[in-house]
């Protein structure tokens, strides 16, 4: 195995099925197990991985829970949940807790590299993040994640105004300046006061800062 191969985070408590699974998986990872919720979440805390796949039913700090809390510590990882639970609103509740796919047991092996490797391709084309005080803007993906993980998505001009006051995140902007980046020439000074609001209702007051006489910058939202 490479030392340079990408690492997963697996998290499942029955030692057969991860036995199995652990060598699949080293062929191509760098495996870390967890055998229980509250050590994974040590390990996702501590170290980098490149994707994680938990089990829906774990000791300690069951997987919905686990994933919650992964998120709310703003590790955006993509998580492939694993369950055998097979109704819907079982898997919904993985999803909602910030999973970002699910595969049900017992699965296929070339399945589950399938969706991992679908997974990691989706996570890099996601670019670069922007840290905007403790939320993070990612512009290629038109979103905003909050504090706790919330994903916002943002329209077209919002995005575009949200990414050109983040490029320079000290500078203070008029609304003549953004205009000229961001909108129409036919476009007035009232413009960007709206899109400036609806970016505040989506995110919080404090994502853009108003600099009274001047114009606007960056904010830095708690």
């Amino acid at each position: 195995m490479s030392e340079h191969a990408p690492s997963v985070l697996y998290v499942e408590d029955d030692d057969d099925i991860a036995e199995m699974t652990v060598e699949v998986l080293s062929e191509s990872y760098q495996v870390d197990r967890a055998v229980d919720g509250e050590v994974a979440l040590r390990l996702a805390l501590r170290n980098r991985y490149d994707v994680m796949i938990v089990d829906r039913r774990l000791p300690g700090r069951d997987g919905t829970s686990l994933v919650e809390a992964i998120r709310t510590a703003r590790i955006t990882t993509p998580i492939l949940m694993l369950t055998a639970l097979g109704a819907i609103a079982d898997r919904i509740e993985g999803l909602d807790a910030g999973a970002n796919d699910y595969l049900t047991k017992p699965f296929d092996f070339d399945e589950l590299l399938a969706r991992l490797r679908a997974l990691r391709r989706g996570f890099q084309a996601e670019g670069r993040r922007r840290a905007i005080g403790e939320w993070i803007f990612v512009p290629e993906s038109w979103a905003v994640y909050s504090p706790s993980g919330l994903r916002v998505a943002l329209t077209t001009t919002e995005n575009a105004l949200l990414e050109f006051l983040s490029a320079s995140p000290e500078r203070v902007f008029s609304r003549e300046e953004i205009i000229r980046a961001v909108f129409s020439s036919a476009d007035g000074a009232g413009t960007v006061d709206t899109y400036v609001h609806y970016i505040r209702r989506k995110t919080v007051p404090e994502m853009v800062e108003t600099i009274r006489g001047l114009g606007y910058r960056l904010g830095r939202p708690e």
